[in-house]
């Protein structure tokens, strides 16, 4: 139950290239479908995680493979994330850039197409926010975590320090 038939250093490595790989995947797959799942969305991660199993801890079934797989996926996603927080140009990289969708009530069609996003989708994301008309949108903004926000026209900006629509390009 407890005795390995692989070696640590070979478990270690292939969660890492696992990790990789699903990195990668997710990245080119986009924002849009990590933030805002849908239903076959979640089929798709779920198949995908019973398909890497086998990758991950080759034919090995003790607990202790499966527990050291387990750390080292932990232990990567915590490298990822010291790394991405200690350099802007490290996180740009990992984590993409916010990506502007609607510039002064002016759909931005080909961001639109790049992120996957229908135009459904973005009004959709206006209503939840309470805005009725494109006229009235500032900017809309697809954030790196899949949510887009808003900012309308006519309402003052608070002083946050944070980036605005503008500056984000």
């Amino acid at each position: 139950m407890f005795t390995l038939t692989i070696g640590v250093p070979e478990l270690i490595l292939r969660a890492v290239l696992v990790y990789a790989f699903i990195f990668v995947l997710l990245r080119v797959i986009g924002r849009k479908h990590v933030g805002e799942l849908a239903p076959f969305d979640i089929i798709v991660l779920l198949i995908l995680s019973d398909s890497v199993q086998n990758s991950l801890i080759a034919n090995e079934t003790s607990v202790t493979a499966g527990l050291i797989s387990a750390a080292s996926l932990f232990g990567v996603n915590q490298i990822v994330g010291y790394i991405s927080a200690g350099s802007k140009r490290a996180e740009r990289v990992l984590e993409g850039k916010p990506r502007i969708l609607v510039r002064n009530g002016v759909v931005r069609k080909d961001v639109l197409a790049r992120e996957q996003i229908s135009v459904s989708e973005l009004v959709e994301a206006l209503r939840r926010e309470g805005c009725s008309s494109l006229t009235k949108v500032r900017y809309a903004i697809l954030e790196n975590d899949g949510h887009i926000s808003i900012g309308l026209r006519g309402h003052r900006r608070e002083s946050t320090g944070l980036v605005s629509a503008d500056e984000a390009e």
